[in-house]
């Protein structure tokens, strides 16, 4: 009984479904859960929990290869063991350490996403929605290489207030620089920070032209090698 469940729980993982399972945590972390939650102790909480099911989650998300998967794994298992050993000690200071485990993995998970998205095949609606969930990824890392100049250089982003400033003001300053909206409430003064805003900007840009061409390539590609008798013209 218990073989023949975790054989239908890889086997979900394996399709492309686990990439819907991962947009629906990164929409509800991202803007359901901070609208919900207005006080900061419960919120910080929630956002750990969130954040855990979010790297889990990604992490059977890219299970298809063995190596890959491992490697994903320890990288959020390190994450994970930084964030909560700050939240139960206190004490110690591990901001640097957090941001910078979380910024691994967030990339790691990206990149396989990415991989999985633009691979040869048809394009399928979960592949739409992977090559979504990469571009909130992307958002989520871009805030955590903000939080982390700031805590080497404080003062490296105005309108943060007198601290470096919370995750979700990082949060909000990136999806706004990706997006070019710019509200102008929070901006870069540090040389660093400018630079990672100006790179942002341009990803921001350039992904959704990007993506848009190599998926109706792949689809045009699948559909003439399902003809009779069709080549792959790409």
């Amino acid at each position: 009984m218990i073989r023949k469940v975790w054989k239908r729980f890889s086997r979900f993982w394996e399709q492309d479904r686990g990439l819907t399972v991962f947009l629906v945590l990164l929409v509800v972390g991202l803007f359901i859960a901070p609208v919900v939650i207005h006080q900061r102790p419960i919120a910080r909480f929630v956002g750990d929990v969130l954040f855990t099911l979010l790297l889990v989650t990604g992490a059977w998300a890219v299970s298809r290869r063995r190596a890959v998967a491992i490697v994903v794994s320890l990288s959020a298992a390190a994450a994970l063991l930084v964030r909560w050993t700050a939240r139960f000690a206190p004490l110690l200071d591990l901001s640097v350490g957090t941001a910078v485990s979380s910024l691994v993995t967030l990339v790691l998970l990206a990149s396989i996403v990415l991989a999985r998205v633009f691979q040869r095949g048809r394009i399928t609606r979960q592949r739409i929605e992977g090559a979504v969930a990469a571009y909130l990824l992307l958002g989520l890392i871009w805030a955590e290489a903000y939080e982390l100049v700031a805590l080497f250089r404080p003062g490296a982003f105005a309108g943060t207030g007198a601290g470096p400033g919370t995750a979700q003001d990082f949060v909000f300053f990136s999806f706004t620089t990706l997006t070019t909206v710019g509200y102008g409430d929070i901006t870069p003064v540090a040389p660093a920070a400018r630079s990672l805003a100006n790179l942002e900007s341009l990803v921001g840009q350039l992904y959704p032209a990007i993506l848009l061409a190599r998926l109706v390539s792949l689809e045009a590609s699948w559909s003439f090698r399902e003809r009779p008798g069709g080549d792959d013209p790409f």
